[in-house]
């Protein structure tokens, strides 16, 4: 049986489920896990707290470039000998790079524990780095990043981003680009992932009809004697100054983003500008969705969203409309963003946009890959996972008057405003 010490709950008495356990190895890699005894499945991830945030500017693309490769193999699997077993019992694999954060999953049937913790750890602490394999990934992604910039309606969140932290690795591409792709050479990402990858720095969430000390002695079985490391160290960006940055083509739509700096992902004024950001944009009832699309017909999308990450965070509202409706839908925009900031939003609008989230909430981890996500997520984000109940607590606090300050408050910020499309010579 592994060592290391439980946190955040007891181990349970014998008949007694404790659903969230949390266990942090005497190697440092913690583990957490939520039961789910009423599901057949199970689904296991691994999340390394290592992003495109954490890279140099010569090797901007490794974290992603890292996730393509342990999938080619390892000493003992091949590319196609991972993709067959997990195919073989009808389960799900994939993973996905963020600013922060890279992480790998599967969903499989429960009895299929010992197969997801045997690929993961595979995979997460014996790549092979085959030079062979390595280019022809090196292909994959240069071919992803020029699918990427043939979507308009997903570069302007990029643009956005580089134009709120310009010369800040939080305004960096999470591919990448072109030059760096192709400039990383196996050494260094060799080099990358023995840097990242320790258990220090990496969670190992696991959901579903699973017991929490089979998932702990499962990776203590499994590990190949790496020990150490801990989470990248990083540095804030400096605060927004607002502006305009511009991508002109010759698209059919443009496509705008207007945004402000928010609160960091830590930040307690989050919660209040959830309730504000869904009033806003966050749905069919949302002030934009109704004011742009369903009252006027400028735009088929219209939504609002936020970014949190460590030390810096923003509320975005994003558009795609005719060429000749940019002027009009970013007035609206403008014009609704004033409004929330010097008036506010309606008590009616709280208790509705209160009673939404926590229905989202509630619907969104119903199976156990949502449960796996949430856990994870919030392990190596937060360092523990709330119970359901502090969320609502939380959220049932919150007054008229605090949402509102709040909203004042981040709303009075300069804006920034990113736009792909075929402007000439600017917005107008």
């Amino acid at each position: 049986m592994a060592r290391g010490a439980t946190l955040a709950v007891a181990d349970p008495e014998p008949g007694l489920t404790v659903p969230v356990q949390v266990t942090v190895l005497d190697d440092g890699l913690t583990v957490v896990t939520e039961t789910m005894s009423e599901v057949r499945s199970v689904s296991l991830g691994f999340w390394v707290g290592t992003g495109s945030v954490d890279e140099e500017p010569e090797h901007a693309g490794a974290s992603h470039f890292l996730e393509h490769l342990l999938f080619k193999g390892t000493a003992t699997r091949s590319a196609r000998d991972i993709a067959e077993s997990v195919d073989a019992v009808g389960g799900d694999m994939n993973a996905f790079t963020t600013k922060e954060y890279t992480a790998f999953y599967v969903r499989l049937l429960a009895d299929g524990v010992d197969l997801g913790l045997d690929i993961l750890s595979d995979i997460v602490w014996s790549p092979s780095f085959r030079v062979d394999e390595v280019e022809s990934e090196r292909q994959v992604i240069l071919e992803e990043i020029l699918m990427h910039a043939d979507e308009p309606s997903d570069l302007v969140h990029d643009v956005f981003s580089a134009a709120l932290w310009p010369n800040h690795p939080l305004g960096h591409e999470v591919l990448g680009d072109a030059e760096t792709i192709a400039g990383l050479s196996q050494d260094q990402i060799a080099q990358f992932h023995a840097q990242h990858y320790r258990p220090g720095n990496l969670v190992v969430a696991v959901a579903g009809n699973v017991a929490h000390q089979q998932v702990v002695d499962g990776i203590a079985e499994r590990r190949v004697g790496v020990s150490g490391g801990q989470a990248p160290v990083r540095k804030a960006p400096p605060t927004p100054s607002g502006g305009q940055s511009l991508d002109v083509r010759p698209t059919e739509q443009a496509h705008v983003v207007v945004g402000v700096p928010g609160p960091a992902r830590d930040d307690q004024d989050r919660h209040a500008l959830g309730i504000v950001e869904h009033v806003l944009g966050g749905g069919m009832s949302s002030r934009l969705f109704q004011s742009i699309r369903e009252e006027r017909g400028l735009a088929y999308s219209v939504y609002s969203y936020r970014l949190s990450f460590e030390g810096a965070g923003a509320l975005a509202v994003y558009a795609g409309c005719s060429p000749s409706n940019v002027g009009q839908v970013l007035e609206l925009i403008g014009t609704e963003l004033d409004r929330v900031a010097s008036q506010g939003i309606t008590e009616t609008e709280l208790a509705s946009a209160r009673s939404h989230l926590r229905g989202a909430w509630a619907l969104g981890l119903e199976d156990s890959g949502a449960r796996m996500s949430r856990i994870g997520h919030s392990q190596l984000v937060h360092g523990r996972v709330p119970e359901t109940e502090e969320i609502d607590a939380i959220m049932a606090a919150l007054t008229l008057d605090e949402v509102n300050a709040v909203a004042a408050r981040v709303f009075a910020a300069d804006r920034t405003v990113a736009a792909v499309g075929p402007f000439g010579a600017g917005l107008g």
